[in-house]
């Protein structure tokens, strides 16, 4: 038996009939850009997050760090970021000018852990970025207590989050503003690159839209130096489509995942943490841990399961970011996680028999 990692076929072809109609609509209105796709995705959006506002942008990564730009954040700053995510998440702070300012994760939920954040808040620290990694929720009542605290502004990384909800609230209306990525492999992903900025603060959502247009209010008339983020027609005609689709599609998602934590019972694998009543999970990945893990990836893939490492190398470890001067084992559970994860296979449409099979093989590995 052969499962990829991860498959839209099932996804595609029960909306295939929609998504051709979805291009044909777009064509023939000869309008690619801001129309009524985008209008009605974003409002759609924003009601289904619950938020006021939502503006579509080019990517993930444009989705914070124009939220980050909306907020004034600059040279000079800092920027509280988990060690274990995304590279990013790091970025979008590092094209603000300012200094991601990098804190460890529990190893158990993968996010950010609150009590170690105020130690590294200096009179230069402006934000925290709290990431819902993997599909399961920060925690968001922490990060804001100290928030509170040191007058900062809290910024959702959601890219991996669309429908996952924190104490009954969808993420995308727990923070200041919330950053979604809607590249295809996301839960809810475009057929390209696409993102979004949801926000209950209409100050913000008015600057992002105008920094995403060439820093324009209106046409021709340009109030910041801003940039080109935009999520055209097309996108936002299919994501319209698979909007109606995501809680379905999460809902597979967690059937498979309850599977997974309840039938693998190798004592050399390390599980993640399930839902519960305050933390929901939509597993964009399901995450194991093992100390030979790279012996376990290539003992997979021999037994046709496809596997992936989110993410191999740190960001602090990463040439990109040696300027900070981090050296290996100063952020140990970032390391840790990194040296150790695997994620398996884990998309809507993946049949019960072959979960049974990725199950019994990961049951088998000694």
């Amino acid at each position: 038996m052969n499962i990829p990692f991860a498959s839209f076929e099932a996804m595609h072809s029960e909306i295939r009939e929609e998504l051709d109609n979805a291009y044909k609509s777009v064509l023939d209105s000869n309008y690619f850009i801001q129309g009524t796709q985008c209008k009605a995705f974003e409002e759609e959006f924003a009601a289904y997050c619950g938020a006021k506002y939502c503006i579509g942008v080019g990517t993930g990564l444009d989705a914070l760090y124009l939220i980050l730009k909306a907020m004034d954040i600059k040279t000079g700053d800092e920027v509280i970021v988990p060690s274990n995510t995304y590279i990013a998440t790091a970025l979008a702070v590092s094209y603000t000018g300012a200094t991601p300012v990098f804190v460890e994760p529990h190893i158990e939920t993968f996010n950010i852990a609150p009590e170690l954040i105020e130690e590294k808040i200096t009179d230069k620290t402006k934000a925290i970025i709290a990431v819902h990694l993997q599909g399961r929720p920060a925690d968001m009542d922490a990060i804001w207590e100290i928030a509170k605290k040191y007058d900062l502004k809290v910024l959702e990384d959601a890219a991996q989050a669309h429908g996952t909800k924190y104490k009954g609230k969808r993420v995308g209306t727990l923070s200041d503003a919330a950053g979604f990525s809607f590249y295809p492999g996301k839960n809810l992903g475009a057929l390209g690159d696409g993102g979004c900025v949801t926000t209950n603060n209409k100050e913000i959502a008015d600057k992002v839209r105008a920094l995403g247009n060439y820093g324009s209010d209106y046409k021709y008339h340009h109030i910041y130096q801003g940039t080109n983020s935009r999520l055209d027609e097309l996108q936002c005609a299919f994501l319209r489509v698979k909007l109606k689709e995501l809680d379905k599609w999460n809902d597979y998602r967690k059937k498979v995942a309850g599977r997974y934590l309840s039938e693998i019972k190798n004592p050399l694998i390390s599980l993640p943490l399930g839902c519960d009543e305050e933390f929901d999970h939509i597993y964009h990945v399901f995450v194991i841990r093992c100390d030979r893990r790279d012996e376990l990836e290539k003992y997979l893939d021999e037994n046709g399961i496809g596997t992936v490492k989110h993410y191999p190398v740190p960001m602090h470890l990463q040439k990109a970011y040696e300027s900070l001067g981090i050296k290996e084992g100063e952020l140990p559970v970032a390391e840790e996680i990194s040296r150790t994860v695997l994620s398996i296979p884990m998309y809507y449409g993946i049949t019960d028999d072959e979960v049974s099979y990725v199950i019994e093989n990961i049951n088998a590995f000694k």
